[in-house]
């Protein structure tokens, strides 16, 4: 049977190696400049020209981008400044430019999803996230490659950092693009592990939030239950501001009311303790890579945070137990909710569909609805196992990859740390922290149902503590 293949990398792609650290990345940070933004000292015209530099010169290596327009973006970005002049911005990411996941609907760009059946494909509409964001004056820059429907075959994008290496994915063109600077926020989604990998291979903050919080009106769906509107940042307030500003204008999913908090990333607050999980990837992770996390977790014990871990605490060995579990169940969910839409696109002829889609939809096939059911209630018990931490601890610490970015294009990376915390539905933050070999690797600090605000701002005393 011929299926769909993943297509072979651009002719043109650059071959590079950059060094990466932690405080002397590609990024490119807009929060913190907007004083400058007010002062007259800067303006978001300059600095979107800084970011079309910085597509000058990485595009050709990287390949993040599906489509963009520098013109409309520029008109957009010469209304903010005037904006910031007058003592007026609409809110905190009024000029930022922002990129979008493929998998979004923008009313000026075609929606494709790396697939041929939707090949110039628009629903001429704006999807919410989309919509809150430019009200808010975002400069939308452009659309993002994404691998095949968020679920199967890679696109042409590579890391920021090593043109040998993957950027992740799902959300990859998004986290590729704000890791090499050419934007300030992209808007990814996560249904796995679709913006956490990525962040953490491609040296940027991401923020999935709780289940619902960030409107996935839109979005092309792929298991309702598991789908997350995602952000990617250059910095921790960028990502912050972003999210805040599409939950404050279009609302959570209903009948999720949203984040709470406001635009401004919550002050910095020391965690009392965190819960230490393996997740499902310790052990397939590279020894460098864990030596550099357990000397991160050494720091944050001498710095006065208290670490329970699976030695330490029979609670916490229980829920390591029943994370290390879940990836059966996890799938079944998965397979049973995305046999609508992928039934529906594989009625075009199998070779329109990749192969990972056709393995879902056979293992859908061969599932029931007690399957289902059983699989529906074994996540209810792990939720529960994750709420009686609440009050305990202040949230979970874990890697967000099994690694750095691995040299392959066709497969973007273990799933394994980012998959449980999707299942869980509460919220999770990749900090692009550590270092592997030159090479970014994130620091996943994941929380409990709606405690976004807190989870934000341990994220922000952790960073400065490794930092």
């Amino acid at each position: 049977m011929n299926f769909l293949a993943v297509k072979p990398l651009p002719a043109d792609l650059e071959e590079r190696r950059l060094t990466y650290t932690p405080d002397t990345s590609l990024v490119r940070p807009y929060v913190p400049l907007t004083p400058s933004f007010a002062s007259g000292a800067d303006s978001p015209r300059a600095y979107l020209e800084r970011c079309l530099d910085a597509m000058a010169a990485h595009e050709p290596a990287v390949h993040a981008f599906v489509t963009s327009s520098a013109e409309r973006a520029r008109k957009a970005a010469d209304a903010a400044t005037e904006r910031w002049r007058n003592g007026q911005p609409l809110s905190p990411v009024d000029g930022m430019p922002v990129v979008v996941k493929d998998m979004i609907e923008t009313v000026d760009f075609p929606t494709e999803m790396n697939n041929p059946i939707f090949k110039g494909w628009s629903s001429r509409r704006d999807a919410a996230g989309v919509a809150a964001l430019r009200q808010a004056g975002a400069v939308i820059l452009g659309k993002t490659v994404t691998t095949e429907f968020a679920c199967s075959n890679s696109g042409p994008t590579r890391n920021p950092y090593d043109s040998s290496r993957t950027p992740g994915g799902s959300s990859s063109g998004s986290a590729a693009a704000v890791g090499a600077g050419m934007c300030a926020l992209g808007l990814g989604t996560q249904t796995i592990a679709s913006t956490i990998r990525p962040a953490s291979f491609c040296g940027v903050y991401a923020l999935k939030a709780t289940h619902g919080a960030l409107h996935t009106g839109g979005v092309t769906p792929l298991a309702p239950t598991l789908d997350h509107l995602t952000v990617f940042g250059a910095s921790l307030e960028d990502a912050w501001a972003g999210a805040f500003a599409v939950s404050s204008r279009a609302g959570g999913t209903p009948p999720h009311v949203g984040l709470r908090g406001d635009s401004q990333a919550p002050q910095a607050r020391r965690p009392a303790t965190l819960v230490r999980l393996a997740m499902q990837g310790w052990d397939e992770t590279p020894v460098p890579s864990q030596e550099v996390f357990e000397t991160a977790i050494a720091r944050l014990r001498d710095a006065g945070v208290t670490i329970l871990d699976h030695e330490s605490d029979s609670a916490v060995a229980a829920l390591d137990r029943e994370v290390s579990e879940l990836y059966d169940y996890s799938h079944d969910i998965l397979a049973w909710e995305t046999r609508w839409p992928f039934n529906a696109y594989r009625a075009h002829g199998n070779e329109q569909i990749g192969e990972r889609i056709h393995r879902l939809m056979r293992r859908a096939a061969d599932m029931t609805v007690a399957d289902y059911e059983h699989a529906v209630a074994r996540r209810a018990h792990l939720r529960g196992m994750v709420a009686a931490f609440n009050g305990r601890a202040d949230g979970f610490i874990s890697l967000s990859s099994s690694g750095p970015a691995i040299q392959d294009h066709a497969f973007t990376g273990s799933r394994s740390f980012a998959n449980p915390w999707s299942v869980v539905g509460g919220p999770a933050l990749s900090l692009p922290l550590l270092a592997v070999d030159d090479l970014p690797l994130g620091i996943q600090l994941a929380g409990f149902h709606d405690r976004d605000v807190e989870l934000c701002a341990s994220a922000g005393w952790i960073r400065d503590a490794l930092i």
